[in-house]
């Protein structure tokens, strides 16, 4: 049976073309729910197989060990090494923050040697808020141009929480320098305050990425961790929208992955994947949207029950 494309968006400048569903892979790092080498070989495969060439890994996840899972999935592919995209990130680890040109450069080289690759396409600063933005300016990024020049990683990024990160940098660095931007829980029904970025960004030529759509759990009928940094009224607004669609025999988690989807300035929305089941409803949700269009009904009465919390975000935490 032949299986529908993913959409392909294009990523800023780079040239690259990203799947709209990108997958993210710091579930591969989860102590919690450990992931055994064949899912993750698996749910690596399935998703290629189903049109995702978008992976995202970070040392941090896991203490490296989403990465060396990632590598053994991408390995398994048996396909040539430009058909699939990999970003993995410095500067944050298990261990602590350091964003220092030698930590970031041994980082890359021990990343590709976990990822058992010669190149990764992107090279992510990571939550680059935990570090001083003026050492990212002045001493990362320079770092990262030698790693470029070299031809260990083809394009550089910062990630991170908090959203005038990314305007302190781009309007810091050589125009062309930073070529993507990954933003998380900025872009979801809760929170579509990366919407305001996005002019700003496509004048800087620079891609964009957004990871969480589900809000870190909070737009999932299970709910979201303990943990979770939102407030109590906002744990309970989407407790309630959750609830609400769950009555109407509707999935929150797919609603939100498809409102996160419908913004094609986004080049791909990255979505935490450990299991072959979960790669598979990902990409029936975007097949769904990209043939049926968003359940515009739904959305409006779930973005009714959030109004009183609309856009309202939480401080970073380590």
């Amino acid at each position: 049976m032949a299986v529908p494309n993913l959409e392909l968006r294009p990523l800023g400048n780079t040239g690259l073309k990203l799947s709209s569903v990108g997958f993210g892979a710091s579930p591969f790092g989860s102590v919690s729910r450990p992931v055994s080498e064949s899912d993750a070989v698996a749910s690596v495969r399935e998703a290629f197989r189903l049109g995702i060439n978008f992976f995202d890994t970070s040392p941090y996840y896991g203490a490296t060990l989403s990465e060396k899972m990632l590598g053994k999935g991408l390995k398994a592919l048996g396909v040539p090494r430009n058909e699939y995209i990999v970003s993995t990130k410095c500067g944050r680890y298990r261990e602590g923050i350091d964003f220092s040109a030698e930590r970031v450069t041994t980082s890359l080289h021990e990343s590709l040697e976990r990822l058992q690759l010669d190149y990764v396409d992107i090279f992510q600063c990571h939550d680059i808020e935990f570090g001083s933005l003026d050492q990212i300016v002045n001493e990362t990024i320079p770092a990262l141009r030698k790693l470029k020049e070299a031809g260990k990683i083809r394009f550089i990024g910062i990630t991170g929480l908090p959203l005038d990160i990314f305007t302190y940098v781009l309007d810091r660095v050589p125009p062309g320098t930073v070529d993507v931007i990954l933003s998380y829980c900025h872009y979801s029904i809760n929170d579509s305050t990366l919407e305001d970025l996005l002019p700003y960004l496509k004048t800087k030529g620079v891609g964009i990425i957004s990871a969480a759509p589900l809000a870190m759990g909070l737009l999932t009928e299970l709910g979201p961790p303990e943990r979770h940094p939102a407030s109590p009224e906002l744990k309970s607004a989407c407790q309630a929208a959750a609830a609400y669609c769950k009555e109407k025999g509707k999935n929150i988690s797919k609603l939100a992955l498809q409102y996160s989807l419908s913004n094609k300035d986004i080049s791909s929305v990255l979505v935490g994947m450990n299991s072959v089941k979960q790669v598979e409803e990902n990409v029936a949700a975007a097949t769904e949207l990209a043939l049926f269009g968003q359940d515009w009904e739904t959305l409006a009465e779930v973005e009714a029950i959030l109004k009183p919390v609309k856009n309202q975000t939480w401080p970073s935490g380590i």
